[in-house]
């Protein structure tokens, strides 16, 4: 059974993969930059309820595993990461506001994971008036 959360009026189970880079796909997030990156991350997520499933710091990239309430949004909570780590690790390591004009690209990639593959969807609802 998949792992079900709710909140006030909705019962949900989202689970996103998100990618993001720093700007120019520099490659900036080496240690020490990495460990705290991930801790920043954590409380973000904390703080905001969203579920951290996994987390992996490449030095020009990031991948990240969260499952999110949909009433709150994956957008609102990759904002809010984004924001809150470039101010934290720009006003901890000093060097990157010479290395970078901001921290991190405006974009980044998501999609959704989990859950029953598509085709059964889409036939389980082709299929309701004949239940």
């Amino acid at each position: 059974m998949a792992d079900y959360r709710s909140n006030n009026n909705v019962v949900y189970s989202c689970k996103y993969h998100v990618v993001w880079c720093p700007k120019y796909r520099r490659p900036v997030l080496e240690a020490p930059i990495d460990a705290r990156l991930k801790e920043v991350v954590a409380g973000v997520c904390s703080e905001t309820d969203a579920e951290l499933i996994e987390m992996e710091v490449m030095p020009d990239h990031v991948h990240l595993l969260v499952g999110c309430d949909p009433q709150f949004g994956v957008h609102r909570l990759v904002k809010s990461i984004k924001g809150r780590s470039s101010r934290l690790l720009r006003g901890e390591f000093p060097w990157l506001k010479s290395r970078l004009p901001t921290l991190w690209t405006n974009s980044y990639f998501v999609c959704t994971v989990g859950g029953a593959p598509l085709d059964v969807i889409k036939r389980y609802i082709e299929n309701q008036k004949g239940v």
